[in-house]
């Protein structure tokens, strides 16, 4: 065969391509299309609780964060010193 035979052997696989490619979205298209939308019932409207102002407390609850546990300083969790 010869080069010139097989590009147009290719252009037609691709042109065959694209046009099942475009029947096949104008099927699901149409599909889709036919299905009745959802109804999304309205929230009801309905009046909110009332908040009380509040101060700031005058101090922080907790005036320096302690972690809950310690190790050494450059150590694995092996427990091995570098």
């Amino acid at each position: 065969m010869t080069t010139k035979r097989i590009k147009l052997m290719l252009a037609m696989f691709g042109g065959g391509a694209l046009l099942a490619m475009g029947a096949l979205t104008v099927a699901l298209e149409e599909s889709v299309a036919q299905q009745a939308p959802a109804v999304v019932a309205q929230p009801e409207i309905t009046t909110g609780e009332t908040s009380t102002k509040t101060t700031a407390p005058s101090a922080p609850e907790t005036s320096v964060a302690v972690p809950p546990f310690t190790t050494a300083p450059y150590t694995n969790t092996t427990g091995e010193v570098h």
